[in-house]
């Protein structure tokens, strides 16, 4: 290894302006894996069997024929090397004797935009890349919007293989010229340009002598000297905790990490959500007790009172306090190849915070490449819109703009628990602050109580000529006789009023069962037993409805018939139109259908007749105590 190679110690001690996070973007095969490969193997920070290994590589799976493909050092994944291309962000740590560095290493194809924002998501500054020969491509606008749109600011215009125009001065200028009108649209605060050649190395770490007419500084030096506006230590106080810490009787401390600010001993500080106000009285740590903890660092702090504080909650500066709100609009990149649905719940993480969230309106969608606005119902993969949120608990977050920690967030899928969506808060909708719930004098229980009977809400779920309108008809009839107060909302009535104006694709099949679940809640507010019965496809949207009334008072009901069955008995002739290609978007034929995982009661129309299924959510219901004598 040589005496000057990059150790982990070094790392930790070297670089007196801090650390720099950055990201090579740009179109497909502009350079940025060699580029950040070079920069490494020029400035010496690569040990002897990595060197072997890439010359290996090289001659293996290389691009630049005797020489060393740098590209290989990043594109760590087997499809990567076999491909020629980068799939996922790599991540590469280094330091210089004046500052450290993070840098990654961004996909360019369009289908991996969601790869590049998660790069960018940290980055302080971007390197985008331009191929000499071809100029400002679609995808430079496209990653140079998601840049912006992610908080950076700072941007540097690599005009890479410079060696295949003959390092023409007028072919860089012209370059220059085209992206600074891009640039100009976004909004960053400065954008220097290099002429440079990443395979060759010129004006990567050493300068050119074949572009004598470029007096800038070489990439690394800009690197090693820009002045980033990233110090988060100038931000108010914020603090996400991640863990009470009571390890006994005589210690409650609150974990986790100082996101922006500082704090110190003595310092007052208030929990957002709740307003509830204390003392710092100690900032602990493994190496022991700190009179001040600053940004980026993971501490411990224990305060002087005892409040009530959990994971999630956000401490905070008292003078500064971030917005509290479970209304606002946010800017959304979608990472999901199943599109972003107006009415579906997601789960919504900002810090250490969860809370089921629903996008109540898509604004409008944003062309990335052309920067225009569009209408949309629904965004796809890799598309960014402007939604309006609503949220089950109110969220406390700074805008984006001014923090990017605190007015970060991302969208979990409710079934998969998988990452769909990355948003950046805007602005709260604070409209929405002048609309309260009003206060009435007679509520849900004293209503059930006057009709002898707890409310809930009976949600028959199953494919169309399952048997649920029948079994749901049935169990009326019987409560009815025995004094019950009840109503139906049934599927096909529904459209004939409330629900007219909907379709039947995916995202009106999501806001019909948004709108019947909020009806339905207004009935057991009435102390009613109201019956339920919709096809409802997805599991998701059955969910929300559960999660808008108490504990136990939704009762799902699964009516259970094989496709099979339903097409024999085609009530509606419904199955016959679908298969003749009258009727799109038929869940069971060409939409899916999400069974229940956990139904409180199943019901299999093919072993039982409908009256002896209706007595058994009857026996239910009377076992649960929804029906005292």
């Amino acid at each position: 290894m040589p005496d000057d190679a990059m150790t982990l110690d070094q790392l930790t001690r070297s670089g007196e302006q801090g650390v720099l996070r950055f990201l090579t973007c740009g179109s497909v095969d502009d350079g940025k894996s060699t580029l950040i490969g070079r920069l490494l193997y020029d400035s010496k920070r690569l040990f002897d069997d990595q060197i072997a290994s890439l010359k290996n590589e090289s001659a293996k799976f290389g691009t630049a024929g005797d020489e060393i493909d740098f590209a290989l050092l990043l594109d760590g994944l087997e499809a990567e090397r076999e491909q020629g291309i980068t799939i996922d962000v790599a991540y590469r740590f280094f330091a210089t004797d004046k500052r450290k560095f993070i840098v990654a290493d961004t996909p360019g194809h369009e289908q991996y935009t969601r790869n590049m924002a998660t790069g960018a998501s940290t980055a302080d500054l971007a390197i985008i890349l331009v191929d000499a020969r071809k100029g400002v491509l679609t995808q430079t606008r496209r990653h140079s919007f998601i840049a912006h749109q992610l908080g950076i600011r700072h941007m540097v215009l690599a005009v890479n293989k410079m060696d295949l125009v003959d390092h023409a001065r007028a072919r860089f200028h012209e370059i220059v010229a085209e992206y600074i009108r891009v640039s100009d649209e976004l909004g960053f605060e400065d954008v220097t340009a290099i002429p440079m050649s990443a395979r060759y190395g010129d004006n990567v770490t050493h300068r050119s002598e074949k572009t004598p007419w470029y007096d800038g500084p070489t990439l690394l030096e800009h690197l090693e000297t820009v002045e980033v506006t990233s110090d988060r230590t100038s931000l108010p106080f914020r603090f996400p905790v991640q863990w009470v810490n009571r390890p006994n009787l005589d210690f409650r401390g609150y974990s986790g990490t100082v996101v922006s600010g500082v704090v110190e001993q003595g310092q007052d500080v208030l929990v957002a959500k709740s307003g509830a106000r204390s003392t710092i009285e100690r900032i602990v740590t493994a190496d022991g007790d700190l009179a001040r903890a600053d940004a980026g660092d993971a501490v411990t702090l224990v305060l002087a009172d005892e409040i009530d504080i959990s994971r999630g909650d956000l401490l905070v500066d008292p003078k500064a306090r971030p917005e509290l709100s479970s209304q606002f609009a946010a800017h959304v990149i979608w990472m999901d190849e199943k599109p972003l649905m107006p009415g579906r719940s997601y789960l919504l993480k900002i810090g250490t915070a969860r809370t089921p969230a629903t996008v109540t309106m898509l604004k409008h969608k944003v062309d990335v490449n052309t920067f225009e606005r569009k209408p949309g119902r629904t965004l796809d993969l890799n598309e960014v819109g402007l939604c309006n949120f609503d949220t089950a608990q109110p969220v406390a977050f700074d805008p984006y703009e001014e923090n990017r920690d605190t007015g970060g967030f991302i969208l979990i899928d409710r079934s998969t628990l998988q990452t769909v969506g990355a948003g950046m808060i805007d602005f709260s909708l604070r409209r929405a602050s002048n609309i309260h719930w009003q206060a009435l004098e007679v509520d849900k229980s004293q209503r059930a109580e006057l009709k002898h009977q707890k409310p809930a809400i009976l949600w028959f779920t199953g494919l169309s000529g399952a048997g649920k309108s029948t079994v749901a008809t049935l169990v009326e009839r019987k409560l009815a006789s025995m004094g019950r107060h009840t109503y139906v909302l049934d599927g096909d009535n529904i459209r004939h009023g409330l629900n007219r104006d909907l379709g039947f694709t995916e995202v009106d099949r999501v806001e019909n069962i948004r709108r019947i679940g909020e009806v339905a809640r207004l009935f057991v507010e009435a102390g009613v037993i109201v019956l339920c019965s919709f096809i409802s496809p997805y599991r998701s949207e059955r969910r929300l409805v559960r999660e808008l009334v108490g504990e136990g008072e939704f009762i799902e009901v699964f009516v259970d018939a094989p496709i099979e069955v339903c097409i024999a008995r085609d009530p509606k002739g419904l199955y016959k139109k679908a298969q003749a290609g009258e009727i799109k978007n038929f869940t069971g034929f060409d939409s899916p259908y999400e069974p229940p995982e956990h139904a409180e009661i199943t019901l299999d129309t093919t072993a039982a007749q409908p009256d002896e299924l209706a007595e058994r959510v009857i026996d239910h219901l009377v076992r649960a105590s929804f029906l005292p004598s």
